[in-house]
């Protein structure tokens, strides 16, 4: 049996939810032309008025907004209501330049939350379940965004952000948790912990986990769910769109609806921004409908992946997104070859090797190098030559560029509790 938050939008016919769409869009493009002046200045550049958009099917004569432009309006170009009526801001945790800021109304935060209780009952989550969150609080979206969407449920929240993982699991088994909020890296650190202090899954209660705000493979989700003995969710959301909860897994867990009621995908060419037709891979651009402080317009999200309206076993009629494949901008280009991280945990995972891995890209003499560093398992410490030589074989099969391997002793490599470093870019390409 499946479970909803709200059946009357999850489950709703194509013909209403455009319907729902286009009167919303309609009304945000006139909200955001008469609040925004950054904005209204990208619409004239282009020749575009509110009068122009009649329905979702003028969406793409709309300007994108780009990361660029939320840096240079920061920090409140982009602010569609008086500071007066704002609640809240969040922020992400940008590495460049400013930090990009958004802001709430507290009718924002409600919508927001909605979305994560959506995402909760999704797995099966009712006001009897014991939500451990351990994303961080403070300005990431994580710990905020699904410690609300757990209070709207009714679940007794544990809200214990990340870090300090032993009490983490004494939480986990003196409470009874049944579902786990983190990052996969955290969820896989959580699981090895729990087996290190000589626990099993028999001695906690946990079912579901909810995971996201880094990229993760299906070899990654067996791999926790057999650590933790649970079903592993995946979930998406962007703080610039409001944090997670944009869209999330359901027992099918083949690709994440989008709450459409609140954000209108497309998929774009990356480099022309041409929009693409249905089921072509691409860059992900999201529009916000229902925020009222921080409405984005189709917003470039740098995320490479497809959508699809295949009929879902779950009743939902929710457009689905497949996981990210990887950034349009941060895919590394190792010697003219397209490299995600992700490929190389395939590999890992596959082979029988840890989810504690780095890869190290640097340049030689004007040639690019990539060094990957892997965690051993105690019984993998034997004629560690050969076994470095066989991975750097398989890796090379999958990208179709040689790696340097180097197999680490257990724990060498540092551990993350918020999102993990995979890779370290050493080349300086600025």
């Amino acid at each position: 049996m499946e479970n909803y938050w709200n059946k009357e939008i999850e489950c709703m016919s194509r013909e209403d939810m455009k319907k729902l769409q286009d009167e919303r869009l309609v009304a945000q493009v006139k909200h955001v032309y008469e609040n925004v002046p950054y904005y209204r200045n990208l619409m004239d550049k282009k020749g575009v008025t509110p009068d122009d958009i009649k329905s979702t099917e003028d969406l793409h004569k709309l300007p994108f907004l780009t990361k660029n432009d939320l840096r240079e309006a920061y920090p409140y170009g982009l602010l569609a209501k008086p500071l007066s009526e704002c609640v809240r801001i969040q922020s992400t945790s940008g590495t460049t330049g400013k930090r990009v800021v958004a802001f709430y109304t507290q009718n924002d935060i409600d919508l927001w939350e909605d979305c994560c209780a959506r995402a909760i009952v999704a797995t099966g989550g009712t006001k009897e379940d014991v939500c451990q969150v351990c994303y961080g609080y403070g300005l990431f979206t994580g710990g905020p965004g699904l410690n609300g969407g757990s209070h709207k449920v009714g679940c007794l929240t544990l809200p214990m952000s990340s870090g300090n993982t032993e009490r983490q699991i004494q939480f986990m088994r003196d409470l009874g948790s049944t579902i786990l909020c983190c990052t996969p890296s955290y969820a896989a650190y959580i699981g090895e912990t729990l087996h290190e202090m000589g626990f099993t899954t028999d001695d906690i209660k946990l079912r579901a986990g909810i995971f996201g705000a880094e990229p993760w493979t299906e070899e990654m989700r067996h791999e926790i769910e057999n650590l933790l003995g649970i079903k592993a969710y995946d979930i998406y959301g962007l703080t610039e769109t409001s944090g997670p909860g944009v869209a999330f897994e359901c027992s099918e867990q083949s690709g994440m609806h989008i709450n459409e009621d609140h954000f209108i995908p497309e998929i774009i060419d990356p480099d022309t921004g041409e929009v693409l037709p249905e089921g072509s891979k691409g860059e992900l651009v999201f529009t916000s409908i229902t925020k009222e402080a921080f409405p984005l317009l189709r917003y470039r999200t740098r995320d490479i992946c497809v959508l699809t309206r295949e009929k879902c076993s779950c009743g939902r009629t929710l457009i689905k997104m497949c996981k990210p494949m990887g950034r349009s901008d941060d895919m590394l280009i190792i010697r003219g070859v397209n490299v995600f991280p992700s490929q190389i945990e395939t590999v890992l995972i596959n082979k029988g090797y840890s989810l504690n891995y780095q890869i190290e890209v640097d340049r030689v003499n004007n040639t690019d190098t990539l060094d990957i560093n892997i965690e051993m398992k105690p019984e993998q410490s034997e004629n560690i030559p050969a076994e470095e030589k066989k991975l750097a074989s398989a890796i090379k099969t999958m990208l179709g560029i040689s790696p340097k391997v180097h197999l680490v002793p257990e724990k060498s490599i540092t551990r993350s509790e918020g999102k993990a470093v995979r890779v370290v870019d050493k080349r300086k390409l600025h």
